[in-house]
């Protein structure tokens, strides 16, 4: 059976896939593009990165594609209204935010005519976002990659905010590797959507190094593990070096910040440098944030080809929503 639409507020999704945002130039325009030219929601990781470099990267992605194009922002980066009005400014069609909460946002988003898509990993937050006026709510899981709100299961989590959010679209997201689990969401669990992140790491377009995706290809189940992050939450990420030495208790602090990015930070490691190495092909210094099902997938493909192969196995099976009480 053919997969329904994704309509967050005025914009419309032919393929019910939103494309995580990573930061630190992970998904930047290069990704957000073929996922929107394919019919999904690509999104540019808005986080960690001049505003300047992200205009210019929000501005190359509409000026490229006529599909939907959203920002993802962390609450907990200290210039985020910054980023966001920046984002506005630079033509975005969306903004997606989570780690933390802000109530200004939705009236932000009234003002400029722009959705405003919560991550939340509560029920309670869930029925905050839909009453404050976001246009969707994206259920994020334990199974998902980078900064956690919880340690319950998707599958277990999914169904408790299904309950209190009605008015909206509810995305799952959190290890969702191939379209038999898209589906399985969207069928079984009633979701309207999924939110994708590390399977398109592993594409071709995606900007990191190939040392990156070569960890990704690489990793074991056993080497996808939980780190603390100075952000001041709990972070799922491939076991490197690096990780090995925050795991073992030895000193990783950095000689200073250069970038005082975060609201809250604990200054124990620059998250954004650490980032930004593994990014770059640093892996031996860097943090490889990593959803709990990576180890799974191991190959590296177009954004077509696994557009192309989640729509023929998702089509396969899904019938429609028969959400179980």
């Amino acid at each position: 059976m053919k997969l329904p639409e994704l309509k967050i507020g005025s914009l419309i999704a032919k393929i019910p896939i939103i494309q995580g945002g990573m930061s630190i130039r992970v998904s930047t325009s290069a990704l957000a593009i073929p996922v929107a030219e394919c019919g999904g929601i690509g999104t540019i990781g808005g986080s960690g990165i001049p505003v300047p470099e992200l205009q210019e990267d929000i501005r190359k992605a509409k000026n490229a594609t006529k599909g939907v194009i959203a920002v993802n922002i962390m609450y907990a980066m200290k210039d985020f209204y910054e980023l966001v009005m920046a984002s506005i400014e630079a033509g975005a069609d969306m903004i997606i935010t989570g780690a933390g909460f802000s109530r200004d946002i939705f009236k932000i988003g009234k003002t400029h005519n722009i959705p405003i898509v919560s991550i939340v990993s509560s029920p309670a937050f869930a029925t905050l976002a839909e009453k404050l006026g976001a246009a969707a709510v994206i259920v994020e899981a334990a199974e998902a990659g980078g900064h956690l709100g919880t340690d319950v299961a998707l599958r277990d989590l999914f169904p408790t905010i299904r309950k209190v959010v009605s008015k909206v679209p509810l995305i799952a997201a959190g290890g969702i590797t191939d379209g038999f689990e898209m589906a399985e969401m969207m069928d079984k669990y009633g979701a309207d959507g999924v939110q994708i992140a590390s399977r398109f790491v592993l594409s071709n377009e995606c900007s990191v190094s190939q040392e990156f995706k070569d960890t990704y290809l690489k990793a074991q189940k056993d080497d996808i593990v939980l780190v603390s992050s100075p952000v001041g939450m709990p972070g799922r990420a491939v076991k490197t070096p690096f990780v090995e030495k925050m795991l073992s208790g030895a000193d990783i602090s950095a000689e200073k910040c250069r970038f005082k990015c975060l609201k809250k930070c604990n200054y124990k490691y620059c998250i954004n440098d650490r980032l930004m190495a593994s990014q770059q092909g640093d892996i031996e210094n860097g943090l490889v944030f990593s959803g709990a099902n990576t180890f799974k997938m191991k190959e590296i493909l177009s954004v077509q080809e696994i557009f192309d192969r989640f729509v023929k196995a998702a089509e396969s099976v899904y019938k429609e929503k028969t959400v179980q009480a």
